[in-house]
C-alpha cells in the first residue's frame, strides 16, 4: 500500500476516533464479548420502545387475538431484545473479522439506527474492507434463515397453511415460540438486504468503495465516487418518506425521512472527514502547536492557579512541570471545577492535577494527523508536545482547526 493510501487510512481512524470520543458520552457500557466493549446508546431506547410498542399493541394481538395481554407484551419485549442481539451480532462480525485482518475493533456501540463497530485502524487495502464489510449483511441473512428456518420447524404442519386461503387462522395457531422466530426471520433477512444497498456509509456502499479502490488505486476517489453514492440513496429514502406521509403513513414516512437525513449527513460527514485530514498528514506538528504556553508549578494552590492564571488569560489547560522544569502533568477547568471553592487556598495543583504518566503526549517528529488521532483516542482537547520530558508547547484541536482553515482551497485533493 502506498504512503497515500496509508495516510488516508490513519485518516479513517480518526475521524471514528472523534465520533467515538463523542458517542462514549452518551453510552452505557454492558461488558466484553471476545475482547471486544460492548455499549448502547441511549437512543437505542428509542428504537426499543417502537418495536415493543408496534408488536404489543398491533401486530401480536392481530396475530393471536387469544393471547393475554400477560404474553402479547411478554413476547413483544422478548423481539425487541432478540432483535437488538442480532445486530449486535452483525456489528460484532465486523469486528471479528478485522481482527483476523490485523485490525482492531476496541468497542461496538449499538444506537437508534443500528450499530458501529469502532475501528482502531482502517483496513490496510481493498480486500479487507470488502472482507469486512460483507460480512455484516452476510451475518443478518444468516440469522434470518435460521431464524426462518426454526419457526417453520416448530410450526409444524401449521406454518404450510399460512400460503393457504386462511393465513390469519393459521398464525392464530402457531405457538409463541414459532411466531417470534418467524417475526424475526425476515426482519434480520430485510436488515442484511437493507445493508446490502451501496450507499455509504452503509456495508453496501463500504462493499462499492472497496471495488473502487480496487479498481482505480485511490481512495479518495472511491471514497468521493461511494459518498456520492450514498447521498443520492439518502435522497431516495427521504423522498420515498414524503410520498408515504401524505399518502397517510405518517409514521414509516416520518422514519423514511430520519433513516435518510442520517444517511445523507453520515456520507458527506465521511467524505469530509477525509479530506480534512489529508490537509493534516506529513505536517510537523510543530507547525501547528502553540508555543505560547504557560506552565505553573504542582506547589501553588488551586486559588492562585485560579486568580493568577486561569482568569487572567485564555488557556483552558495548564502543563505542570517539577522543579528541574520536567513535565510532571497537566490541569485544566475541569480539574479545578471537581474541587469546592472554600477548598481552593488549601489545596495544591499537585492534588488535582493528571499526573505525567497519565497524559498523552507527542514528541516533536510527530505528525498534525498523529496529533488528530491521538486527541481523538485520549479524548482530550489538547496534547503536550514534549522532547525529553521537557514542553515545547500544546497542540488544540482548536489549533488543528485553525490551520485546516488557512489552507486555500487548491490544495483540497478534491481540486486536484
Amino acid at each position: 500500500m502506498d504512503q497515500q493510501q496509508r495516510s488516508s487510512s490513519r485518516a479513517r481512524s480518526s475521524a471514528r476516533g472523534v465520533a467515538g470520543a463523542t458517542a462514549r458520552a452518551t453510552s452505557i457500557g454492558l461488558g466484553r464479548l471476545f475482547g471486544v466493549e460492548i455499549t448502547v446508546d441511549w437512543s437505542v431506547l428509542v428504537i426499543f420502545a417502537l418495536i415493543t410498542v408496534n408488536l404489543g399493541a398491533g401486530v401480536f394481538p392481530e396475530w393471536h387475538p387469544s393471547w393475554s395481554p400477560a404474553l402479547v407484551w411478554a413476547m413483544a419485549l422478548g423481539a425487541a431484545v432478540l432483535f437488538l442481539a442480532s445486530v449486535l451480532a452483525h456489528e460484532l462480525s465486523h469486528a471479528l473479522v478485522a481482527r483476523t485482518r490485523g485490525i482492531t475493533v476496541g468497542r461496538v456501540t449499538l444506537f437508534i439506527f443500528g450499530g458501529m463497530a469502532h475501528m482502531e485502524n482502517e483496513p490496510p487495502n481493498p480486500k479487507s474492507e470488502f472482507l469486512m464489510a460483507i460480512v455484516g449483511p452476510i451475518t443478518s441473512i444468516a440469522i434470518g434463515a435460521m431464524a426462518t428456518l426454526g419457526g417453520w420447524a416448530l410450526g409444524g404442519e401449521t406454518t404450510m397453511l399460512l400460503a393457504g386461503d386462511d393465513p390469519a387462522a393459521a398464525a392464530a395457531a402457531l405457538g409463541p415460540g414459532a411466531t417470534l422466530l418467524l417475526w424475526l426471520g425476515p426482519i434480520n433477512i430485510a436488515l442484511g438486504v437493507f445493508n446490502l444497498i451501496p450507499g455509504f456509509p452503509l456495508d453496501g456502499g463500504r462493499v462499492l468503495r472497496s471495488i473502487l479502490w480496487w479498481s482505480t488505486g485511490d481512495l479518495i476517489k472511491a471514497t468521493r465516487w461511494a459518498s456520492g453514492v450514498g447521498q443520492l440513496f439518502a435522497w431516495v429514502l427521504m423522498g420515498a418518506g414524503i410520498v408515504q406521509f401524505f399518502d397517510g403513513e405518517l409514521v414509516n414516512g416520518l422514519w423514511l425521512l430520519l433513516i435518510g437525513w442520517f444517511l445523507n449527513n453520515a456520507a458527506k460527514l465521511s467524505f469530509q472527514q477525509l479530506l480534512v485530514r489529508r490537509h493534516l498528514e506529513d505536517v510537523p506538528v510543530e507547525r501547528v502547536m502553540s508555543t505560547r504556553v504557560t506552565t505553573v508549578s504542582p506547589d501553588i494552590s488551586v486559588e492562585q492557579l485560579v486568580r493568577e492564571y486561569l482568569l487572567g488569560g485564555d488557556q483552558h489547560a495548564y502543563p505542570v512541570v517539577d522543579e528541574r522544569g520536567g513535565l510532571a502533568g497537566i490541569v485544566t477547568l475541569e480539574d479545578v471545577r471537581r474541587v469546592p471553592n472554600a477548598s481552593w487556598s488549601r489545596t495544591r495543583v499537585a492534588q488535582v492535577m493528571t499526573p505525567a504518566d497519565r497524559v498523552a503526549t507527542l514528541g516533536p517528529e510527530a505528525d498534525a494527523e498523529a496529533a488528530l488521532e491521538e486527541l481523538a483516542r485520549s479524548d482530550v482537547d489538547q496534547i503536550p508536545i514534549v522532547d525529553r520530558n521537557r514542553v515545547l508547547g500544546l497542540v488544540r484541536r482548536g489549533d488543528l482547526v485553525r490551520w485546516i482553515a488557512l489552507q486555500p482551497d487548491s490544495h483540497s485533493p478534491a481540486a486536484r
